[in-house]
């Protein structure tokens, strides 16, 4: 199979997107729902939908992560919550996905911790 360049760099690209939310938890110990979704190999559009799943199950297993502020670049976003792997793990345990790339990507979380 002759791969072209533009599915090579995008490959490249979704390779470093997840080493970098993976190392960027691993720094600081906590991350986002979308961060630790990307770490486990979503998209960000990915991510962000899983992620609003997570939260409601978050809420309804009394999980709350630790507020925070995100930043993008000097201005001020929005508040957050940032989880540990292992909260995120008991979260997707809990999560009962039905698309094939959800399913691996609870699994990825379930594991992660």
């Amino acid at each position: 199979m002759i791969r072209t360049s533009r599915a090579r760099r995008a490959e490249l690209r979704n390779r470093a997107r997840t080493t970098r939310a993976a190392a960027r938890i691993r720094r600081r110990g906590t991350g986002t729902l979308t961060t630790h979704c990307i770490a486990a190999g979503l998209t960000p559009r990915e991510a962000r939908s899983v992620a609003g799943t997570l939260r409601k199950k978050a809420k309804e297993l009394g999980i709350n992560g630790t507020p925070a502020r995100i930043h993008a670049g000097r201005k001020m976003r929005n508040d957050c919550r940032r989880y540990t792997p292992t909260q995120v793990a008991r979260i997707a345990i809990a999560y009962r996905p039905r698309k094939p790339a959800y399913k691996t990507a609870a699994t990825r979380l379930a594991l992660a911790a």
